[in-house]
C-alpha cells in the first residue's frame, strides 16, 4: 500500500511530486512512484447539494416553503470535475495513508473534508502545511507533517462557515426573489459589501459643495523663498479673500513662530493579500480576482513568491534566514544594485516592523522566494516587481526628514508653512524611479489637507527666527470642498478588511478589531460577484451603484433585517469563525444561530410589500426585472420564473415621493413616524427624512445635516427606534467640536439633540 497525496490543483502536485518522487510516472491525472501517488482536486470537486435534493417541491421557487433549513447538509460531486473525484476514490482503494496537501487556509482545508467526507476515506490523515512550493519547502514540509486531527477546529470552522452562506444565500434569496419577483442575491458577506457601496453612494448624492477661496503668501528672506498659507476661518466670500490679499502684499513680515524637529519614515509593511491587491489597483489598475489570479501563478507556476492568500505583514524568526538567502539569490538580476546597497543586519529576530510572530497567524506575509524569476508575464513581471521591491525596502534604513513648521506674520495676518526637508533618503532610493509612494489609510480628511500644505524639498532649508522677512506676493486660490470619492477596487478591499474600525460606538469597535468581511481568498471573488449579478458596474476604476443595487439594499432594510447589510454582524462572524478554527468557540452554536438567523429573514419579507417593478430599472432600462443572473445562491433555473403582481405599494412611495421630494424611484421606509398616533412612515427625501403624512399635517423631519454629521438611514432608524445613535464626532452650534450620541429630543417635531 502506498501513501495517497491530494493536492489542491494539478500545478501543486506535480511540484509536489518534483520535490519527492522526481521519478514518479506521469498517468495525467495523478503521477506515481515507489512510496507515493500524488493526485489532485482541481478546486472544488464536492459541494453543498441544492435545495431540490432534500425534497422534489423544492425546484419550484415558493415563500410558503421557506426557510429551507437541513438537518444534515448533503454533499454532490461538481458536475465538471466528477472525473477527477472518481480518480482520487479508486487510488484511495490502493492507499492505507492520505497526506492532505491542499492550500494552507481555511479554504484548502475544507476542499480536502469534503473529498474525504463525501468518498468516506478512513485512512489516516497526515497534514503538509507550507508556505511556498520550492523544492527545499517542500521536503522540508514532508519533514515535518503533522497529524490531521491537529486540524480538526479549522475543519469546523470551514464547514461553519460553508453551511452558514448556504443557510443565508439560499433562503434570502428565494424570499426576497420570490417576493418581489425579480433575480436577487442576497449573501452573508456579499450584502454587507454591497451596503457599503450604497451609503457611499448616498453620501455623494447627499453632498452639497462649498466654493471658498484660500489666501497664498509669497515669501522671502534672504535667499530662501517660500510660501504660506493664511490662518483663519474659511473665506466664502471672494472680495475679502482679495482683500486680504491686498492687504499683506509687498509688506514687511516677521517670523511669529519657527520650529524645527528630526523625524524618520521607516518601509511600508510587507505585503499581505490585501494589501498587495490594493496597491496593484492604485498602480496599475488591476482588478482584486486579477491579482489574485496572478499571485497564485507566481507561486504555483513560476514559485517565485511565498502563498499569496495570507492576512499578516509580519514574519516568524524562522523566515528571517529565508529572507537573508533570497536577499543573496537577487544579486546578479535587475535587483542588483539595491541588492548590493542592502544593509543585511536591519532584518533580525528582534525587528519587530518585520518580524513578529504574535501577528502571524497561519501564514507569514508574502515575501519572494530565492528561485529566480523566469518566463514572466508583462503583468506578473509588474506584481513580482511589487513584492520584491518591498521586500529589499527592509533592508534599508528609514528615511530621514527635518520638519520647518513656520508661523510668518505681516500686517497682524499669520501665514502657515510646513517644509519637509529631505536629510537621506534610506528605503525610499528603492522607489526613487518611480512616483511618490504614498501612505496607506489616512486617518481624517483634515490630515489629508494638512499634507497637501506641506512642501516636500531636496535641497536644505533653513530660516532665521530673527531677520526680517518679505512678502513679495499673496494670491487668491479658488477651492471647493470635495464629496467622498467613489469605491474603486483597491479602496473597497481596505474597507472589507477593516469593517468595524470605522464604527463609532467604542466598545462595539474594540470588540471588531480582529474582524472583516470575507477573507484575504475570497474578497475578489466577492467584488466579481456583485458585477455579475448586476448590482455594481465599472466606470474606469470607480465602482458605481446600479438602480438595481440600489433597489435591493433598500428593500433588504425596508423588511426589517438590516442585520443582513451590517459589516458589524457579518465581521462578528469571521471573527466567530477565527475562534472556532483555534478551539474557542462552537461550531454547533455558531449553526444555531445563523439558522434562527435565516428564518427571521424568511419572516420579515413574507410579510413585506412588493416593489414597484420598474424600481429595479435605470433610466435606460437595463437591469429590468426578467434579467438573469447566474449562481447558485440564487438558484440557476427556477429563479427566472416569473409570477403575477398581486400587490403594489407604488402609492405609498409616490406620496412619499412628492412629501419628501426624493427623487429615487425605489423609496424604502427607514422606520414607522414615532409621532403619537401618525401612523405614517419615514422617507428619505432630498434634505431631510420626513413623514409620508406630511401632507395631512405631519411635522416629523430629521436633517441629513445635524451637528456637523452628515447622518445615514442606519443612524436616523437608531434615532427613531431607540432614541439614540452611538458615540460619535459632533460639532455645537458655534463650531465647537464635541463627542457625543444624538438624541432624539422631541418625537413631534424630530428636533435632535446630544447627550455626552
Amino acid at each position: 500500500m502506498k501513501t495517497l497525496i491530494i493536492a489542491e490543483k494539478p500545478d501543486m502536485g506535480r511540484n509536489i511530486a518534483a520535490a519527492i518522487e522526481p521519478k514518479a510516472k506521469n498517468h495525467r491525472t495523478y503521477l506515481e512512484g515507489e512510496r507515493y501517488i500524488i493526485t489532485w482536486a482541481i478546486g472544488h470537486l464536492v459541494e453543498l447539494a441544492e435545495p431540490d435534493a432534500y425534497d422534489v417541491k423544492y425546484k419550484k421557487w415558493n415563500i410558503h416553503d421557506l426557510p429551507i433549513i437541513p438537518n444534515t447538509f448533503k454533499l454532490v460531486p461538481n458536475r465538471k470535475t466528477r472525473d477527477q473525484l472518481k480518480v482520487i476514490a479508486d487510488l484511495a482503494k490502493r492507499s492505507n495513508l492520505l497526506i492532505n496537501s491542499c492550500d494552507a487556509g481555511r479554504e484548502g482545508q475544507h476542499i480536502f473534508s469534503l473529498i474525504q467526507r463525501h468518498l468516506k476515506l478512513r485512512q489516516p490523515v497526515k497534514r503538509l502545511w507550507i508556505s511556498d512550493l520550492t523544492p527545499e519547502t517542500i521536503r522540508k514540509g514532508f519533514s515535518e507533517l503533522k497529524d490531521g486531527s491537529e486540524y480538526e477546529n479549522l475543519t469546523k470552522a470551514a464547514r461553519a462557515r460553508s453551511e452558514a452562506d448556504w443557510l443565508i444565500g439560499m433562503n434570502g434569496s428565494r424570499a426576497f426573489t420570490t417576493k418581489h419577483n425579480v433575480l436577487i442575491s442576497v449573501g452573508r458577506v456579499q450584502t454587507p459589501v454591497l451596503a457599503l457601496i450604497y451609503d457611499r453612494q448616498k453620501q455623494i448624492e447627499a453632498f452639497s459643495s462649498l466654493k471658498y477661496f484660500e489666501v497664498e503668501g509669497h515669501f522671502t528672506q534672504n535667499e530662501i523663498s517660500y510660501k504660506g498659507i493664511w490662518q483663519g476661518e474659511r473665506m466664502t466670500d471672494p472680495a475679502k479673500a482679495e482683500q486680504l490679499a491686498r492687504k499683506v502684499k509687498g509688506k514687511p513680515a516677521r517670523i511669529a513662530s519657527y520650529d524645527v524637529k528630526d523625524t524618520k519614515e521607516y518601509p511600508f509593511k510587507l505585503y499581505d493579500l490585501t494589501l498587495l491587491q490594493r496597491e496593484a489597483n492604485s498602480r496599475y489598475g488591476f482588478s482584486a480576482k486579477k491579482t489574485l489570479d496572478l499571485a497564485q501563478a507566481l507561486y504555483e507556476k513560476h514559485k517565485v513568491i511565498s502563498y499569496p492568500r495570507t492576512n499578516s505583514n509580519y514574519v516568524t524568526e524562522q523566515n528571517i534566514p529565508e529572507m537573508h538567502k533570497t536577499l543573496n539569490a537577487l544579486q546578479g538580476t535587475s535587483y542588483d544594485e539595491w541588492v548590493k546597497g542592502a544593509n543585511r543586519s536591519l532584518v533580525h529576530k528582534g525587528n519587530r516592523f518585520v518580524c513578529n510572530p504574535a501577528k502571524v497567524e497561519d501564514h507569514h506575509a508574502i515575501l519572494p522566494t530565492n528561485r529566480t524569476a523566469k518566463g514572466l508575464s508583462s503583468d506578473e513581471q509588474k506584481l513580482y516587481d511589487l513584492i520584491v521591491r518591498r521586500f529589499l525596502s527592509q533592508f534599508y534604513p528609514a528615511a530621514e526628514y527635518k520638519i520647518h513648521s513656520v508661523m510668518t506674520e505681516v500686517e497682524k495676518e499669520r501665514f502657515k508653512t510646513t517644509v519637509k526637508e529631505l536629510r537621506s533618503i534610506g528605503w525610499k532610493v528603492i522607489y526613487a524611479d518611480q512616483k511618490k509612494e504614498k501612505p496607506r489609510g489616512h486617518k481624517n480628511q483634515n490630515k489629508n489637507e494638512e499634507e497637501q500644505e506641506e512642501i516636500e524639498v531636496n535641497e536644505p532649508f533653513s530660516l532665521l527666527a530673527d531677520a526680517a522677512v518679505h512678502c513679495q506676493n499673496a494670491q487668491v486660490k479658488e477651492k471647493e470642498t470635495q464629496p467622498p470619492k467613489h469605491y474603486t477596487e483597491g479602496t473597497l478591499l481596505k474597507a472589507m478588511e477593516s469593517a468595524g474600525k470605522q464604527i463609532e460606538d467604542e466598545e462595539l469597535r474594540d470588540a471588531m478589531k480582529e474582524s472583516g468581511l470575507g477573507t484575504p481568498a475570497t474578497r475578489a471573488a466577492t467584488i466579481e460577484r456583485l458585477k455579475k449579478v448586476g448590482y455594481v458596474e465599472m466606470q474606469g476604476k470607480k465602482i458605481l451603484l446600479t438602480q438595481k443595487g440600489r433597489t435591493v439594499i433598500e428593500l433588504i432594510r425596508g423588511a426589517g433585517v438590516e442585520l443582513l447589510t451590517s459589516p458589524e454582524m457579518t465581521g462578528h462572524w469571521e471573527r466567530r469563525l477565527n475562534e472556532i478554527s483555534r478551539g474557542a468557540a462552537s461550531d454547533e452554536r455558531f449553526m444555531e444561530n445563523v439558522k434562527k438567523f435565516a428564518t427571521m429573514i424568511v419572516d420579515k419579507v413574507r410579510v413585506q410589500a412588493r416593489a414597484d417593478k420598474t424600481s429595479f430599472e435605470s433610466a435606460d432600462g437595463k437591469g429590468a426585472p426578467g434579467k438573469r443572473a447566474s449562481g447558485k445562491a440564487t438558484g440557476r433555473s427556477a429563479a427566472a420564473k416569473t409570477r403575477k403582481t398581486t400587490r403594489e405599494a407604488g402609492a405609498t412611495r409616490s406620496r412619499a415621493k412628492a412629501v419628501t421630494s426624493t427623487s429615487s424611484a425605489a423609496s424604502s421606509i427607514i422606520a414607522q413616524c414615532p409621532r403619537p398616533g401618525c401612523g405614517g412612515s419615514i422617507f428619505m427625501g432630498r434634505k431631510g427624512y420626513g413623514c409620508s403624512n406630511y401632507n395631512v399635517g405631519c411635522r416629523f423631519v430629521i436633517w441629513k445635516e445635524s451637528y456637523g454629521r452628515m447622518l445615514t438611514d442606519a443612524q436616523v432608524r437608531g434615532l427613531i427606534e431607540k432614541g439614540k445613535t452611538g458615540k460619535m464626532k459632533l460639532m455645537l452650534a458655534d463650531g465647537t467640536p464635541t463627542e457625543g450620541r444624538l438624541m432624539l429630543q422631541s418625537k413631534e417635531t424630530g428636533e435632535l439633540g446630544i447627550l455626552p
